[in-house]
């Protein structure tokens, strides 16, 4: 594989470390500010919708650059975003500069998914896809566990100053090993008609409610553990190292998977999740059952990922980047969806094993839409040309 998609994985990493690491703080967070559970919880909806919003606009704002250019534009926002949080004076500051790094978010990594799929042939794009985002899950093994215990040590902010750091080593990874490449013959108007192919939409539906369940039960592990489970707070950050392990070997299964069938990789992974939801509500209280079924339900999690932003891709035939940022932000919709709702469940007393519950539902809903597209493209492969 090319270097180039090293140094993409190694700006994912950090991109993936600031993302995640609130999961593992909520506690620290809620008391140092004085909000509930849920409250310090709108700091990872917060950002995914910011993922969401900024994407699409800031692909558009920089469709004249070069996609380098355009990476390292990014990675610029990113480290200030990371800087303003790790100086916040209050919540609603560190919900500002949540936003500001999440706008950075959706359009790096969609721009991102288009660099590497354009550096390798076309059977192993999935692949090379996998790959960039293997820095999103090395995240969650060695950036989110550290961050966490720095965070427990040192306060919170001290984990946002390590993210800041690790934020200016991928500017530099991209600086030295990404390509140039010019701006593509590919005009705006292009790219927006793209959105015109219902394909497109059935793609994105899918990786909403497909990658939902993930941040569900994710954003509230610390709780669930503490509070569920009769884990110590020492314990959280081991048990998000193997989700993350988890995450890495998904990643990298969902990429083989995608390249050989692309639609059934996608109905098998969504549907692992789903039941792996399930299987969290029942072993809740079974300390060793859990960890085994979260180590599992992070393979899930990512082997999602691969053939959901091949598939946008293969639907934008012609125009990918907008739609490639779009679908960025489709992920961090699922995101949004799945923490506010698991939230929802917890303030209407359900308890913290409901937001189980509240991933599976969701699970379902992704395998419909997934089934509908799946209908569609077989009804246009036996169209007449």
């Amino acid at each position: 594989m090319p270097l180039a998609l090293f140094a993409l994985a190694i700006s994912a990493f950090g991109i993936g470390t600031t993302e995640f690491i609130i999961n593992g703080l909520l506690p620290e967070l809620a008391r140092d500010f004085g909000v509930t559970i849920p409250a310090a919880g709108l700091l990872v909806s917060g950002y995914a919708l910011g993922v969401a919003v900024g994407g699409p606009p800031l692909t558009m704002l920089g469709g004249r650059w070069s996609r380098k250019t355009m990476l390292i534009a990014l990675m610029v926002l990113f480290i200030a975003g990371n800087l303003l949080s790790a100086l916040a004076p209050d919540y609603g500051v560190l919900m500002a500069g949540r936003l500001l790094a999440a706008f950075s978010h959706g359009a790096y990594f969609g721009v991102g998914a288009v660099v590497a799929a354009d550096l390798v042939a076309p059977r192993k794009r999935a692949s090379a896809i996998a790959l960039m985002f293997t820095g999103l899950t090395l995240a969650n093994v060695l950036g989110v566990p550290l961050g966490t215990w720095i965070g427990q040590a040192y306060g919170w902010r001290a984990t946002f100053w390590v993210v800041v750091v690790i934020g200016v080593v991928g500017l530099a990874g991209v600086l030295a090993l990404v390509p140039r490449q010019e701006r593509q013959p590919v005009s705006l108007r292009t790219e927006l008609s793209t959105f015109k192919k219902g394909g497109v939409w059935l793609a994105l539906a899918m990786t909403v409610f497909g990658f939902a369940p993930v941040f569900a039960v994710i954003t509230f592990i610390a709780p669930i553990m503490t509070g569920v489970g009769g884990f110590s707070p020492g314990a959280v950050p081991v048990v998000m190292a193997l989700f993350g392990v988890g995450l890495v070997v998904g990643n990298i299964v969902g990429g083989k998977l995608a390249d050989r069938a692309l639609m059934p990789a996608i109905y098998g992974s969504v549907a692992a999740l789903t039941l792996l939801a399930v299987a969290l509500a029942w072993l809740a209280g079974n300390q060793i059952a859990f960890v085994v079924a979260i180590t599992l339900f992070g393979v899930a999690a990512f082997a999602t990922v691969p053939p959901l932003q091949t598939r946008v891709l293969d639907a934008a035939a012609g125009a990918p980047t907008l739609a490639s940022a779009a679908n960025i932000g489709a992920f961090n919709v699922g995101n949004a969806i799945g923490s506010f709702t698991a939230g929802l469940t917890i303030d209407a007393g359900l308890g913290y094993t409901s937001l189980a519950w509240t991933a599976a539902l969701l699970g379902l809903i992704g395998l419909s839409v997934a089934a509908a597209a799946g209908l569609q493209s077989r009804r246009q492969a036996l169209a007449p040309a």
